[in-house]
């Protein structure tokens, strides 16, 4: 299955500039092929501005995010892989998505039991003591 990345990038950022918002993109600047102005990265990781009037030629794809930017009067091209993109929210008032920084959130469990591993049968209503129920927690 593909991965769900570029698909969330491109729809918080319509969804931000929609709302008349800045939409600013966390970057790993650690990841491999990150171009980036390095003066600018801090703990690792660089803030970017997305919005129109501060890029020019954005392309939000599927496996990179390229852009044309100033920074400090300097033109610059900028590029990073869909994956080093760790969240896009808005500057204003911070809503937007983060995301997991491993590979798995895009892979689902597999359905199928483990060959060789015995599969037990539990009984229709029982819960397991290992396993949770999920949850959603509302983050202001």
């Amino acid at each position: 299955m593909v991965s769900s990345r570029p698909y969330l990038i491109r729809a918080m950022h319509e969804w931000i500039i929609d709302s008349d918002l800045t939409p600013y993109v966390l970057v790993d600047a650690n990841y491999d092929n990150v171009v980036i102005p390095r003066e600018y990265v801090e703990d690792g990781k660089i803030l970017l501005n997305i919005s129109p009037g501060a890029t020019q030629h954005l392309n939000l794809g599927n496996e990179f995010v390229i852009f044309s930017a100033r920074f400090s009067g300097k033109a610059m091209e900028v590029s990073f892989p869909v994956e080093a993109a760790l969240a896009v929210y808005a500057k204003e008032n911070g809503r937007g998505m983060m995301f997991n920084t491993d590979d798995t959130d895009d892979e689902p469990p597999s359905p199928e039991p483990t060959p060789g591993k015995p599969v037990s049968p539990k009984p229709p209503g029982s819960a397991s003591s290992s396993s949770k129920k999920p949850s959603l927690k509302i983050v202001k």
